[in-house]
């Protein structure tokens, strides 16, 4: 399901999105280090995050957003009353895009939009979905041809559900939809077959 309106509380989304004419929005491996950085500074705290991908010209998102009582207690020490008022998730991720757009322009000294708008979101509406869209997301260096395996991509969640690593990455929840850690890497090697899996994506 298509939802271009506000995103609503405790729903769970795939948001994607890409650069304006298909453009680059990676140029550099700072470029990754930084938009992510600005992802836990804007997003983090509006959302749970299932899975993440960027690619040289988009990125894959699989999050839950969190109730407005779990974002005001989250919230609550870091902002001023009137000010958390106005904390929305998708005023979130408008500033998160215009941050990052921001910085990427000073770099590559240019001007205007650099992702299209408004962003990808659906609503992920069946939990039967919820474990073939993180095999997806993870995949997808692999369906564009650029690795041979999604342990072989640097720029994604994967390696958070490989090491004992502190991630913000909701680890414990995301494999409690696989049977075990076997599991998950075992299906993370297969492709996806599931057709009807296609209404929650779109090919980018």
């Amino acid at each position: 399901m298509n939802s271009f309106g506000p995103l609503e509380y405790g729903q769970v989304y795939h948001i994607f999105n890409r650069g304006v004419n298909k453009m680059d929005i990676f140029r550099t491996s700072a470029n990754y280090q930084y938009f992510l950085h600005q992802y836990n500074n804007y997003i983090d705290p509006v959302v749970d995050t299932f899975a993440w991908c960027l690619l040289k010209n988009h990125f894959h998102l699989l999050v839950r957003v969190k109730t407005l009582d779990e974002i005001f207690k989250n919230l609550s020490g870091t902002y001023q009353p009137d000010r958390l008022q106005r904390v929305t998730p998708s005023r979130q991720f408008s500033h998160f895009f215009n941050a990052y757009a921001k910085a990427f322009n000073k770099q590559e000294e240019r001007s205007g939009a650099l992702f299209e708008r408004p962003f990808q979101r659906k609503i992920v509406d069946n939990e039967a979905y919820y474990r073939q869209l993180v095999i997806y997301i993870h995949q997808n260096p692999v369906h564009h041809k650029l690795i041979d395996s999604a342990d072989d991509y640097p720029w994604t969640s994967f390696p958070c559900f490989l090491n004992m690593e502190p991630t913000r990455v909701a680890k414990e929840r995301v494999l409690s939809w696989f049977d075990s850690i076997n599991s998950f890497k075992k299906l993370h090697k297969r492709e996806l077959a599931d057709q009807s899996l296609m209404r929650y994506l779109m090919d980018i």
